[in-house]
């Protein structure tokens, strides 16, 4: 019955296969999907503060932070989670981000740049409505693993034959 526990539903994999997590049993994807989705709930969370705020600092942050996790292996949110956090939840160390991860972060850059240059410039309200389309895409991959950025990674990139 234990093994039954940690079977995860078919289009659930299907999703987290989409951000590009290929590969790995049901159980290991359960012990990962806190860590699969932490960066995003505390990317999303700054961004939420930065417009909360209206504060380009903030979302500066939240940018140098999203172009980071763009080049090395992990995101830098996953380093915090791999080095602290799952030792206190007693979770495996996360393996390193795929492809599609590392493009929603360059979207989310890109995404902020236009946020915090609308907020600059007095668009006020345009910024408060890019920054709640930034938010609502992280906040649908953090609560459903639907991640709209690896989907167009997979569009845009991976073979039509595989």
């Amino acid at each position: 019955m234990k093994n039954q526990d940690c079977l995860i539903a078919p289009s659930k994999r299907k999703r987290l296969e989409t951000q590009g997590y290929i590969g790995f049993t049901d159980t290991e994807l359960n012990n990962f999907k806190f860590g699969i989705r932490f960066a995003y709930y505390l990317c999303g969370s700054l961004v939420i503060l930065g417009l909360l705020f209206t504060s380009i600092k903030i979302l500066s942050v939240a940018l140098v932070i999203a172009a980071i996790g763009t080049f090395p292996p992990y995101h830098p949110f996953d380093y915090l989670y791999n080095y602290v956090v799952r030792h206190l939840l007693n979770k495996p160390k996360m393996p390193p981000r795929a492809n599609q991860g590392r493009f929603a972060c360059g979207i989310a850059t890109v995404w902020l740049a236009g946020t915090i240059y609308l907020f600059y410039i007095g668009l006020n309200i345009w910024g408060y409505i890019a920054g709640g389309i930034l938010v609502s895409i992280a906040t649908l991959v953090s609560t459903t693993d639907i991640c709209i950025p690896s989907i167009i990674y997979n569009f845009l990139f991976k073979s039509k034959t595989s």
